[in-house]
């Protein structure tokens, strides 16, 4: 539940971001741009969020496993 509930607030923080701006971006040339930049602001945000969440998770676990002794290939 732990993990769920992290990886929403993840989305989250990065939709807020993305679509602040988004906002501030399309604001500067009308109303209408800026409502529409910050939803597809948001949604790229969300999306990068996912994706960043799931990479550090990966490179956690990639990291973890390089802490076991490894052989190597030429002897010094």
């Amino acid at each position: 539940m732990r993990k769920r509930i992290k990886r929403a607030m993840n989305r989250a923080e990065y939709a807020a971001v993305g679509a602040a701006i988004g906002g501030a971006v399309g604001g500067l040339f009308s109303r209408n741009a800026a409502s529409t930049a910050a939803g597809v602001g948001a949604l790229v945000g969300a999306t990068v969020g996912e994706k960043r969440g799931s990479v550090d998770a990966a490179v956690t676990k990639v990291t973890e496993t390089r802490s076991r002794p490894q052989k190597m290939l030429r002897r010094k």
